[in-house]
């Protein structure tokens, strides 16, 4: 039995949205919905959409989250936001007055986030996000009904595109060059510069432009380039390519600020909490889950905690609590970073030290430390720590021909950072890669610090080192 009505929800959530005003955080309308625990499962298997194309990958998702939580290995999250105006958010009914007030003022933080944060307004389009998943859901399923399509045709392209989907740019807010641009810029690069060297060597001959070469420029857009290039894939392919990669560019903010939004969320409810002026009853149950959420995460890393810790920092750093310097650094922060540098300007050696930040290798059936965050070594365990942070885990892999030894086979470079590919994630997408091209891929890479040629054609995959 619940200790609040909706009334209670309505009151507090207009309290808080008081406080939300004197504290300056700009946010879109807010939508609320209360659900169980068979919805918000729903909701998690589906990334929180209310409507989404069906695909089987959605299916086991849920029955893994429901097994698990059925068997106390996971528990539920208090809440879900969705980026979208208005801003929607389910919370749980079972949870108590104080967790529902404390997830509401939680909500807000993220509202804001997502209305100020560059990485969401240069990827997304709040206004039309729910709109915009169930049209798509709806082009799929009528492909999926189509008698010449079907089920089974539609379900192959999405497994493979899927595989695909987050091998694209990241940084969506630096613009693309078109392909005219870089034709001129392929041009200029190729015009005679005057020497005044010219007379200490031999007169060189300035390099052709390779202006038919697809693409001209490294391609990171996967998905986007094979839509774009493979002439076989009939219309609906080519919509299904486009569905699945508008969804990765949604999802790829929250990917890349998860730290800083989680962080930001946090730093807000703790402030907001503090000033409603709870009922004693409440404030201490606050403080237990508060402490819940930020506490750190043994073998792990707990977003809601670092962030947290480095969003009080800066405020702490650039003027103090209630400081107008400090609430103008903080937006200016939320506004211009994403985790990568977020933690790059902002976590210092007295927070690592605070964080217990290192790393670490295996060894034979042990793990050791190699690294701890002292004087001498504290950088290079940031450093470790920023590949490990938003799309960071991701290999950057780029097309480079399209029509490799002039047979349209794909030729691709992986930027190796130090971290060899797992060879059977590796020989798999490059399946689905072949799959979705339909001639052979070969993949330059490097393998235990060799030059190596992975290649999946039609007799099967292969790799080689290379000199």
């Amino acid at each position: 039995m619940s200790d609040w009505t909706l009334r209670d929800l309505e009151s507090w959530d207009a309290r808080i949205r008081e406080r939300v005003e004197a504290f300056g955080l700009d946010c879109f309308p807010q939508e609320f919905e209360l659900c169980d625990q068979e919805a918000m499962l729903g909701y998690m298997a589906y990334h929180g959409m209310p409507a989404h194309y069906p695909h089987w990958s959605y299916g086991k998702a849920f029955e893994q989250i429901k097994t698990m939580y059925d068997y106390g290995v996971q528990g539920l999250p208090y809440e879900m936001v969705i980026n979208s105006d208005p801003c929607l958010a389910y919370l749980m009914r079972d949870n108590s007055l104080c967790l529902q007030v404390l997830t509401i003022a939680h909500v807000y933080g993220h509202n804001d986030f997502f209305k100020n944060n560059f990485t969401f307004r240069t990827a997304t389009d709040p206004r039309q996000t729910l709109a915009s998943f169930k049209a798509r859901a709806d082009r799929v399923r009528r492909y999926i009904e189509d008698p010449s399509i079907g089920a089974e045709a539609v379900e192959r392209l999405l497994d493979a595109a899927h595989a695909l989907a987050f091998n694209r740019r990241r940084n969506i807010a630096i613009r693309k060059a078109s392909e005219e641009e870089q034709r001129r810029t392929a041009i200029e690069r190729a015009r005679p510069r005057p020497d005044p060297f010219a007379h200490l060597h031999p007169p060189t001959r300035p390099e052709e432009p390779q202006l038919d070469r697809i693409p001209l420029e490294p391609e990171e857009d996967i998905l986007l380039f094979i839509r774009d290039h493979n002439r076989h894939l009939a219309e609906w392919q080519r919509d299904i390519l486009t569905i699945v990669d508008e969804e990765a560019r949604y999802f790829l903010p929250q990917m890349e600020t998860k730290i800083m939004n989680e962080g930001w969320a946090s730093f807000w409810h703790h402030r907001i909490m503090h000033a409603l002026d709870l009922p004693e009853p409440l404030h201490l149950e606050f403080l237990v889950r508060h402490n819940q959420v930020i506490c750190p995460h043994p073998g792990g890393l707990n977003p809601y905690h670092i962030g947290f810790l480095v969003w009080r920092d800066i405020e702490r750093r650039f003027g103090g609590e209630g400081s107008a310097e400090a609430r103008e650094k903080l937006f200016a922060v939320r506004e211009s970073e994403r985790d990568v540098s977020f933690l790059r300007r902002f976590l210092t050696l007295d927070l690592m030290r605070e964080l217990d930040l290192f790393t670490y290798r295996p060894r034979g059936e042990h793990l050791v430390v190699t690294k701890v965050s002292d004087e001498e070594n504290w950088q290079e365990v940031k450093a470790a720590l920023l590949r490990q942070v938003g799309t960071g885990t991701l290999p950057v892999i780029r097309i480079l021909d399209a029509d490799y030894h002039g047979r349209r086979a794909l030729y691709l470079r992986h930027e190796h950072d130090g971290r060899d590919l797992e060879m059977t994630h590796a020989e798999k997408t490059m399946g689905y890669l072949r799959e979705l091209w339909g001639q052979d891929v070969h993949l330059e890479t490097r393998l235990r610090d060799k030059r190596a040629l992975l290649s999946m054609t039609e007799s099967g995959f292969d790799a080689k080192l290379v000199t």
